[in-house]
């Protein structure tokens, strides 16, 4: 009898343990913003640095008003560049909130890509499937992606999939390459490929899979950007993450890390992202986040 009463005691506590971490991750850490400063030594001897702001998975709601205006807060960072890597809308009803919200970065030169929840409303799901290998998204409620495109096209922000974009950002010339959401098979990122003459290639893609990572550095990047992984969004205490919902390692979920393949390399940024789905509405270990990398000299040899 004492030896049950112990255990049922253990499974109470193991219980509310369990019940304490899911009310914090979905009422605290979810809502716990935050700013990632990343340094990274990419561009020619000399030359002045560079500040890109990244930004990516907002799965935007109209209730999510802290979320609105801590994003409309880092206009005060005054960044060169944008990166947004897609994702951005919850439901429909939330693309004039977005509106709103990325209005403070009216004319500040950017580009996007777009990931599924671009083109369909995120749709019922077990969590426990995110650690199976990852497969193509379902298709739920068209979203209006030709509508959002249109936003961030009167913001000055260029569509980089399939595409090859040269802009001069204080003395640098930057080419962007990116791709569709290889997470939805729609990526082609050979289509791009070819000799650059700019200081730095940059690739940009939603979820970084290795084939679009390794296409990316075959193709002579120096950096790469992606979002897609909410950096594991439930991790182990001390953020390590246990699947990243694509074949990229883990170790690799979010933050700055060097992608290798063959002779070449590139640093690659993945962003852990500002949001969830409504169906997985909670974060531990993983806060959202937002970076502004500054891109700067590499050092002299």
């Amino acid at each position: 009898m004492k030896t049950t009463t112990a255990i049922g005691r253990v499974l109470a506590g193991a219980a509310a343990v369990g019940a304490g971490c899911v009310a914090y991750g979905t009422l605290i850490e979810k809502n716990h913003f935050r700013l990632r400063h990343v340094r990274v030594p990419v561009l020619p001897t000399g030359r002045s640095p560079i500040r890109v702001l990244h930004l990516s998975d907002l799965h935007l709601m109209v209730s999510q008003k802290k979320k609105m205006g801590w994003v409309r807060g880092l206009a005060e960072l005054k960044p060169d560049f944008i990166v947004n890597t897609g994702d951005n809308l919850s439901c429909a009803d939330a693309l004039g909130a977005l509106g709103r919200t990325l209005m403070v970065f009216d004319g500040v030169p950017g580009v996007f890509v777009l990931g599924s929840n671009d083109y369909y409303c995120p749709r019922p799901i077990n969590p426990l499937k995110y650690l199976l290998p990852a497969r193509p998204s379902r298709e739920g409620e068209t979203l209006p992606t030709q509508a959002l495109i249109a936003l961030f096209t009167s913001l000055g922000w260029d569509n980089a999939e399939q595409n090859r974009l040269v802009y001069d950002i204080n003395g640098t010339a930057l080419e962007v390459r990116g791709c569709g959401d290889a997470h939805m098979g729609a990526d082609d990122y050979p289509s791009v490929m070819g000799v650059s003459s700019a200081d730095l290639l940059i690739g940009v893609t939603h979820a970084p899979y290795l084939r679009v990572l390794d296409e990316m550095v075959a193709d002579g990047a120096g950096l790469i950007f992606a979002g897609h992984t909410h950096g594991g969004q439930v991790c182990l205490p001390g953020g390590r993450a246990l699947t990243t919902n694509c074949d990229l390692p883990p170790a690799q979920a979010r933050g700055l890390s060097i992608h290798r393949y063959g002779p070449g390399q590139a640093y690659l940024h993945v962003s852990a992202g500002l949001g969830t789905s409504p169906y997985a509405p909670y974060r531990f270990a993983c806060p959202p986040e937002a970076t502004l990398l500054t891109l700067e000299a590499r050092p002299e040899i």
